[in-house]
């Protein structure tokens, strides 16, 4: 990690949600980054909302303002997008923080960073964390219309991988630019020795369709007739139904809780597995490969832009469950190699925050260095 830097900037970081609320994805981003800036004499400013009263607190030496998020019973009756009624909120805090520069992480936060951009002459950057998809822009009114206007009246449009760099030219046309989420390679590092018997590990959501847990599950199924010590650690569901119906249709399952520090899970396994499509990038995946954990993913979005090498991991195509037990299986013969552990922290290496965060620095500076364009 750099020192402080001569000139400090006053960052505004703005997201529907935050920890401890939610701890993943995004929310993971924004905090790694706004640790990091704070660590080399920036002043970040998280300005988000949850459900409870207004508060505001400094944590890891960053200031977090959470504002009430108003119910959007309405909204989702009239199928309109989500995410809405936290906005004035968040603009009169934009308003009020003195920031350099706005930096929103989702359409309708971008909408308050580009209104109070118009207003300062000072610069906003939308970071889209997904691959932009026409099914998917179109599933709520609005939705397409409020993601147009964000990427294409932010001054930078930021993406986590090649692939989502595509899919915002296919489909709206703009160029953006490429900065891949980093992980602690301090937090997430080898440190003890994996479960004897092997172990599957899946941090994704259970009850998220996009993540594909039921295909992970009949691959499983399949992989155990030839591993029967084979167990799968998920992410434990909030719906106890569905954890006594995976269990019991399915031997081998066992849950973790969410929030719980992963990177021990991803020590003990001899496997992460991610069967999820359209991801931007795979996080959880660049976490596993820094405990020196191999991973098995679907070779689709981003995640090809990780596992780029056999010696990391295997990829499948498609949702055949045979192919993802194969891939599965030829995980587990991975991570008996004395090298697959070192492979796998060296390529992780590549997405660490510093580098992150460095790129942020940098196209900060390049945009408060440059003259505001006119809207």
């Amino acid at each position: 990690m750099s020192g402080q830097t001569a000139v400090c900037l006053r960052i505004g970081l703005l997201h529907f949600s935050y920890w401890p609320e939610v701890q993943r994805g995004s929310e993971r981003i924004i905090h790694d980054l706004a640790t990091d800036l704070a660590a080399r004499g920036h002043h970040p400013h998280i300005i988000t909302s949850h459900p409870g009263r207004p508060s505001r607190t400094v944590e890891a030496l960053v200031p977090i303002t959470r504002h009430w998020r108003p119910p959007e019973v309405l909204l989702r009756k009239r199928n309109i997008e989500e995410h809405l009624s936290h906005l004035p909120f968040s603009y009169l805090s934009l308003r009020g923080s003195g920031a350099d520069l706005a930096h929103a992480f989702l359409p309708s936060d971008a909408l308050a960073a580009i209104r109070w951009s118009q207003r300062t002459g000072r610069p906003s950057i939308f970071a889209h964390m997904g691959v932009p998809r026409r099914e998917v822009s179109t599933t709520r009114r609005l939705r397409k219309e409020i993601l147009e206007y964000a990427t294409s009246r932010s001054d930078a449009v930021v993406v986590l991988s090649k692939a989502a760099q595509e899919g915002m030219w296919r489909w709206l046309g703009v160029e953006s630019r490429v900065i891949y989420p980093g992980v602690d390679l301090a937090r997430f590092e080898p440190d003890g020795e994996r479960d004897e018997q092997p172990l599957v590990v899946c941090a994704a959501a259970v009850e998220d369709a996009r993540k594909r847990i039921d295909l992970l599950v009949r691959a499983f199924r399949l992989a155990r007739r030839d591993r029967p010590a084979l167990r799968l650690l998920l992410q434990k569901p909030g719906d106890p139904r569905l954890r006594e119906d995976l269990q019991r249709e399915v031997e081998g399952i066992e849950y973790f809780d969410p929030g719980v520090d992963t990177a021990p899970l991803f020590r003990r396994a001899w496997v992460s597995a991610l069967a999820s499509h359209h991801e931007a990038f795979g996080l959880v995946l660049v976490e596993s490969l820094a405990c020196g954990t191999p991973v098995v993913a679907a070779r689709d979005g981003g995640v090809p832009e990780i596992v780029d090498r056999p010696e990391v991991g295997r990829l499948f195509h498609g949702d055949d469950e045979s192919a993802v037990a194969r891939a599965l299986l030829e995980g587990l013969e991975l991570a008996q190699s004395p090298s697959t552990a070192g492979s796998c922290r060296e390529r992780a290496t590549a997405f660490s925050t510093e580098n992150t965060t460095t790129r942020y620095e940098e196209l900060y500076r390049e945009l408060l260095g440059s003259s505001h364009r006119s809207r």
